[in-house]
């Protein structure tokens, strides 16, 4: 069977740029990626998910193709673009990932991450927004609703979340609404598939109060992190810049409660649900 490579879109982000480069270039010095492989020092199938765009180049490939190619410091350029855009198309990326993944930890501030959310909690949150219709805000729960399928299949991903204490106390919706949810958080505090922690206010400031941060790891080790402010989300798929994040996030697990200690404090908040 004759090998015929996908066609590119070099312009629809730095990203796809930077891939179709690397193909051209290629092409143009009458190389395989087999061949360019090993003079990189890379695999064939990570080059070939770069020039389609499916992979974020390590940080390490872009010097090493201007040697080759003798390009000066053009696809070191390229990838630092690449590298500090906002794709268009990164959440899309973001729910592919998350989707695949086999281990999702997260940490959330202002509100629970959506995997964790019941349909109410998830439905009085997005109401917030005066911009979505009502037909949009079902809609929106629907698709929520949907990425949990995932956790209840036969083969679910490995889940661990961090909780800011003021997430337990800020009401959303109804005493009913935050009670329900909260017994569902409870749920999943400590199982074979979930572990949930508490950040309590006694640990007070660190690097990510006030947003929200995903880090998934696929099935073949790749990571990628997800950090969302208050008004847009960054993909982040540089190797260097998710060992970062990685970091601030092993920091908030050491600094939150234990377990057990997370379990009584989610309690003692339904407590004040009660009708």
């Amino acid at each position: 069977m004759t090998f015929k490579p996908q066609p590119l879109t070099p312009y629809l982000s730095a990203r796809h740029y930077f891939g179709s480069e690397q193909r051209r270039h290629r092409e143009g010095a009458g190389l395989s990626l087999v061949q360019l492989a090993g003079i990189v020092n890379s695999s064939k199938s990570t080059l070939g998910r770069i020039e389609t765009a499916e992979l974020m180049p390590p940080p390490d490939i872009p010097d090493r193709l201007d040697i080759a190619f003798g390009t000066d410091r053009h696809f070191h350029g390229l990838y630092e673009l690449a590298r500090r855009e906002i794709h268009p198309d990164q959440y899309k990326r973001y729910m592919d990932f998350e989707f695949r993944a086999e281990v999702i930890e997260q940490y959330g501030a202002q509100a629970l991450p959506g995997l964790l959310q019941t349909e109410e909690y998830a439905r009085t949150l997005l109401r917030c927004d005066e911009t979505l219709s009502p037909e949009q805000v079902e809609e929106l729960v629907t698709a929520r609703m949907s990425r949990q399928e995932r956790l209840r299949s036969d083969d679910p991903p490995f889940r661990w979340a961090i909780i800011d204490e003021s997430v337990l106390l800020r009401q959303m919706g109804s005493p009913d609404c935050m009670r329900e949810q909260l017994a569902s958080l409870l749920e999943q505090v400590d199982t074979p598939n979930s572990k949930v922690q508490v950040m309590p206010f006694s640990a007070g400031l660190h690097r990510l109060l006030g947003g929200a941060l995903t880090l998934l790891t696929l099935p073949d080790d790749t990571r990628v992190a997800y950090e969302e402010g208050f008004l847009t989300g960054h993909l982040y798929e540089d190797p260097v810049t998710v060992k970062r994040w990685r970091r601030q996030y092993e920091v908030l697990r050491a600094n939150s409660l234990t377990l057990d200690e997370s379990a009584e404090r989610i309690r003692t908040a339904m407590k004040g649900y009660r009708p």
